[in-house]
């Protein structure tokens, strides 16, 4: 079942890479409180999420926060070296945070799994945007062909009022 407007966010605990090493992320305790946009990418790394989805979200960071928003946050079946390394090339620190949900637990607990094994990427995200706020899903935007059209950046914007 796919998570929709209204619901909660799933609690599930993810790590990623710090100033200091491996962070437990628990995302029942990440979103509750704050308003936080979460963009979900297929993979770190290829060609439309590189060139296109994660770079709109950090060059508009300033106007997405300008809305309230707490925290801009990119999701990705990868493991945490592969977000953090993806980030630094992007000039991701302080405008984007980088969380990878490594096995897909979270992805899978909000009904947003994809399998893309056809193009040797195996089970992944959809590509979405969704803003939650003290842990509610606010909206949320899938994208149901290719490209960047419902969950970049600038859709972000115009939802966000």
């Amino acid at each position: 079942m796919t998570i929709k407007v209204g619901d909660s966010v799933p609690a599930v605990k993810l790590k990623r890479l710090g100033a200091e090493g491996f962070e437990e992320v628990d995302t029942g305790e990440f979103f509750k409180g704050r308003k936080v946009v979460l963009f979900s990418v297929p993979g770190a790394f290829t060609p439309t999420c590189s060139a296109e989805h994660l770079p709109g979200f950090v060059g508009k960071a300033d106007d997405i926060k300008s809305k309230g928003v707490d925290e801009i946050v990119c999701l990705a079946v990868n493991d945490p070296f592969v977000m953090k390394s993806w980030g630094e090339q992007h000039s991701a620190d302080g405008k984007v945070s980088m969380l990878p949900d490594w096995d897909g637990s979270f992805t899978k607990a909000m009904g947003l799994e994809q399998d893309i094994s056809v193009a040797g990427l195996g089970t992944r995200g959809k590509r979405f945007s969704m803003t939650v706020e003290d842990g509610v899903v606010k909206s949320l935007d899938v994208e149901e062909g290719k490209g960047v059209t419902v969950s970049g950046a600038d859709a972000c914007l115009t939802n966000l009022g």
